[in-house]
């Protein structure tokens, strides 16, 4: 089975190809500090550059992956619509896969670090972060297990203490990776956490993972059943609801003061 895959949860966009004998390839494109993401721009390119580098051809594809997230608004409304653009347009199968399982997959198949656990971490903005812990096994990522919203870095210990609890006992030591895991590396590391270095590519969304993890997961029914996880409501709604309830009495009908909600 040949599987396209890519990430675009994150800042970077990745792109990634399995090959029908399990081989792979990878197509990355990392912003520096201060410059924004390519998802719009480099994702189909990158796409089309990796199987031309493979020899393959667009209707050779058997599986298209996609990254759901959690991560930032905008990069999986491009990458999730381009996902599904693409199968439904050339009559492909279609996979969403955790971006925190995919982090982690990486991770529990890395010979260097062979944690005990795994705590992904992604950066969700506003001083929170997503967070996911995964108990590895035969070197994938298994055992999920999600918070199921943005938490704050103070209460990153949390999930791993849940883990813990579920998994019959402490003491296991935890590697935490993902640029949330660099981010609020102290808060981690006083929690007893280890982070992996900040320059680790394991803090990497690895398309390799995501096509890996894409190649053993059951297709979706209908291309429409693929949606972004968000795990919270984008930052616009937040702000027009915040607007909405302090509206100024003293404006026009229909005019809303937004100072406040934009401060």
């Amino acid at each position: 089975m040949i599987v396209l895959g890519f990430d675009t949860a994150t800042l970077s966009t990745t792109v990634g190809l399995r090959l029908a004998d399990g081989g792979s390839l990878q197509a990355r494109d990392d912003p520096s500090p201060g410059e924004h993401p390519g998802h719009a721009t480099r994702l189909l390119a990158m796409t089309g550059g990796l199987l031309a580098d493979a020899g393959i051809a667009w209707n050779a594809v058997d599986r298209i992956a996609v990254g759901l997230g959690p991560g930032r608004f905008t990069g999986l409304r491009v990458g999730i619509a381009t996902a599904r653009g693409l199968a439904q347009s050339l009559s492909l199968e279609l996979v969403g896969i955790s971006t925190l399982r995919a982090l982690a997959e990486a991770a529990a198949t890395d010979r260097t670090e062979e944690p005990d656990g795994v705590l992904a971490v992604i950066d969700a903005r506003r001083g929170e972060a997503f967070a996911a812990a995964y108990s590895p096994s035969d070197r994938k990522a298994t055992g999920e297990l999600a918070c199921s919203r943005a938490l704050r870095p103070e209460d990153l210990h949390s999930v791993v203490e849940q883990a813990e609890h579920r998994g019959g006992g402490g003491g296991k030591r935890w590697l935490a990776v993902g640029d949330g895991a660099v981010r609020f590396r102290g808060a981690l590391e006083a929690a007893g956490v280890a982070v992996a270095p900040d320059s680790s590519p394991l803090h990497l969304v690895s398309a390799a993972a995501i096509c890996d993890i894409g190649s053993r997961a059951e297709p979706v029914a209908r291309y429409e059943q693929i949606v972004p996880d968000y795990r919270r409501r984008p930052d616009a709604e937040i702000a027009r609801d915040v607007a909405l309830a302090r509206r100024d009495p003293a404006a026009p009908d229909g005019v809303v003061a937004v100072r406040d909600a934009e401060q």
